[in-house]
This record gives C-alpha cells, sequence and structure tokens, in this order.
C-alpha cells in the first residue's frame, strides 16, 4: 500500500498552538467520519448532500474505509484538533488503466475550523502523496462558482479553470453552476 509513508504529519496550525494531524482514515473511524459528515451536511452548502442525505451505515463506512486503503491511487485523509475530525479529504481515480492517472477531491472542514488552514494542508498533503504514487498525473475539482475562499485556495495551489458546468446545484430555488478545476502534476524523480 502507496499511503505507508505519509502515515501521519503533525502541524502546529493555531495560534494557541493546537496541532494538526493529518492522517491516512482508518476502518475503526467509520463511526466518528458519519458523525463528522453530518455535522457539515448541516454547516455547508457547498457540498453535493444534505442533513440526512449521506446515506451509509457504519458498517458500509467500515468496508468503503478498507477498500480505499487497498487502492494506490485512492486516499481518505483525516484532519484532527484536539482529538477531534475536523475536516476530511477524498480523492480517487478511474479504474481503468486509461484513467487510472487521474482523479477527483473533495475536501469539508467543521465550521469551527475554517479559515485556519486545514484545507491548504490537506491539499499540500494530496499533492504530495499523488506525486509519490507516480500513477497519478492529473487532479480535479469541482467547485461552486461562488465560493470564492476555494476558489482563491486551488488557484494559490497551482490549479486551473478547465470549464464551468452549469446548474450542477440546486439550492433554496435556484441553480449554481461550479468550476472544473483540474491540476496537473509530474511525480517525483526516482531516486
Amino acid at each position: 500500500m502507496q499511503n505507508n509513508s505519509f502515515e501521519s504529519i503533525q502541524h502546529t496550525l493555531l495560534k494557541n498552538n493546537l496541532q494538526l494531524t493529518l492522517r491516512p482514515a482508518r476502518p475503526e473511524d467509520a463511526e466518528q467520519l458519519l458523525v463528522f459528515v453530518e455535522q457539515i451536511a448541516g454547516e455547508s452548502e457547498n457540498i453535493t448532500f444534505g442533513p440526512g442525505e449521506f446515506g451509509m451505515t457504519v458498517e458500509e463506512e467500515r468496508a468503503f474505509l478498507q477498500q480505499v486503503a487497498t487502492i494506490p491511487t485512492s486516499l481518505y485523509l483525516v484532519a484532527e484538533v484536539a482529538g477531534e475530525i475536523a475536516g476530511t479529504l477524498t480523492f480517487s481515480t478511474g479504474k481503468r488503466s486509461r484513467i487510472r492517472h487521474a482523479g477527483e477531491f473533495g475536501v469539508s472542514v467543521l465550521r469551527k475550523y475554517w479559515n485556519l488552514g486545514i484545507g491548504r494542508h490537506l491539499l499540500t498533503y494530496l499533492i504530495s502523496w499523488a506525486r509519490q504514487t507516480r500513477i497519478i498525473r492529473k487532479i480535479n475539482l469541482r467547485v461552486r462558482v461562488d465560493n470564492l475562499a476555494a476558489i482563491h485556495l486551488y488557484e494559490k495551489a497551482g490549479f486551473v479553470q478547465e470549464g464551468r458546468i452549469s446548474r450542477e446545484f440546486y439550492l433554496h430555488d435556484q441553480f449554481i453552476d461550479v468550476y472544473h478545476m483540474g491540476l496537473e502534476i509530474d511525480p517525483l524523480p526516482e531516486t
């Protein structure tokens, strides 16, 4: 499994010196992750589901986490602050050889941890991990056109807008477009 060399990274993040731990999710995280998902579903309109819509059981989540751990081009990353899941990032590629080099990610952070740099740390981890796989050559994402903070973060990391998808979200009786953004990456040189 190629996730092993990225097992855990510590960052001093907050002004009060709380530590941020980034690590791959484990099957035993399933219950806590579902609680996290339900909380963010009620806090953010930038994700594709609302409260009660995620629809996975603890057993299904545990099985999913076990499966992700066996796929060298998939990542489920957890950000922890003071023992609490503060954020997550998921990434997966296509399974067939012609599309295995490109994948899409999604990132979520609890509202109380917004604007502290957790998203940037998750994204930096993803890019480093992807380079290390020597398989992944393209990272894609979709972001609401009105999510200016996220767009700024992605552009700062080198992502470029590659297109606009109309009517991707429907909230409060309105359609919302998204940008499709991508980052072409080169693998780390072999040592």
